[in-house]
């Protein structure tokens, strides 16, 4: 029984060990730094936007924060709470975000709710600093009472509060940190087709995308025209993609654009009602067409297909 023990207790003594090294007692040297911010900023220049729904919808980009100088010996919770970044209400109206009108407040009745407990909590200050701390179960509601979700007023703008608090006899307050990077306007759809680009380039969990092996050739946009596009001679009648291409059935009266929506295999990921910022979001690593691994993509303006 005593070595069994022993060995438990040494196991935890070395997951711990490397957080030791990072900590400091008095807290004076703590630093809170963003993971992923360059990939925050690419939402953060367009307006980044965020699902909420009835159920919850996890974030992405998930939160994530590397910590160091926490005492390693003591017990600390993290907290996150979103705060209202402004004081507006906010309308996309043709292709931008615009003020419209007075955001709502607390005092309203509906205004932004609950506060996110990190699973973890509450644990030593040596466990939080020996990974980056991840809030990627975080789900964003607009249901009052969501069950322990966060609830947030639709197309208002916020911003996420770390609280990093010491608990014990007595609960001290030890940080509070934010990252103008990571604010968002809260949506029940996504409003800006290149917002919509981003999270499908850079999310693997996307629900409309297939996995890497198959986009290469099931990515098309089909024309919303009533001619029939014109397609490669390899195409098979069945319809079967080769060499990068489907067969784009016909779609008539569907009252999008001439390029109108993306598929990708059976799945609509669309609609692009201005296709020149996909391909630009999609082929941000170098011009479309010239870098081999870049998904395909057909498309069709006056019944000629073309691939990039």
């Amino acid at each position: 029984m005593s070595r069994c023990m022993s060995r438990l207790l040494s196991a935890v003594e070395s997951e711990l060990q490397a957080g030791r090294e990072k900590g400091d007692p008095t807290e004076r040297e703590l630093k809170v730094t963003l993971e992923d911010a360059e990939l925050w900023r690419k939402f953060q220049i367009i307006t980044n936007e965020m699902i909420v729904t009835k159920n919850g919808r996890r974030m992405f980009p998930v939160l994530k924060v590397s910590v160091s100088g926490l005492d390693p010996s003591s017990m600390y919770s993290f907290l996150l709470d979103f705060v209202p970044a402004d004081s507006c209400r906010w309308k996309f109206v043709n292709g931008e975000w615009v003020a419209a009108g007075r955001a709502e407040t607390r005092s309203e009745g509906r205004g932004h709710g609950g506060i996110y407990i990190h699973p973890d909590s509450p644990n030593f200050g040596a466990h939080w600093m020996k990974a980056p701390v991840s809030f990627n179960r975080v789900k964003l509601t607009n249901k009052v009472n969501g069950g322990g979700q966060i609830m947030l007023n639709s197309l208002h703008k916020y911003e996420p509060q770390l609280h990093i608090v010491c608990v014990g006899s007595l609960h001290r307050l030890v940080s509070n940190v934010s990252f103008r990077e990571t604010q968002f306007i809260a949506v029940t759809a996504y409003q800006n087709e290149e917002i919509t680009a981003l999270k499908i380039k850079f999310n693997p969990f996307a629900k409309a995308f297939l996995d890497a092996k198959e986009r290469d050739s099931h990515l098309v946009i089909r024309p919303s025209s009533s001619s029939p596009s014109s397609r490669p001679s390899s195409s098979s009648s069945s319809g079967t993609p080769q060499d990068g291409f489907y067969r784009t059935p016909q779609r008539t009266g569907s009252g999008f654009s001439p390029v109108s929506h993306v598929t990708s295999g059976d799945r609509l990921i669309g609609p692009f009602r201005r296709p020149g910022s996909l391909l630009r979001t999609l082929g941000s690593n170098g011009p479309v067409g010239q870098n081999p691994t870049h998904l395909r993509i057909c498309y069709s303006l006056t019944g000629q297909t073309a691939m990039f």
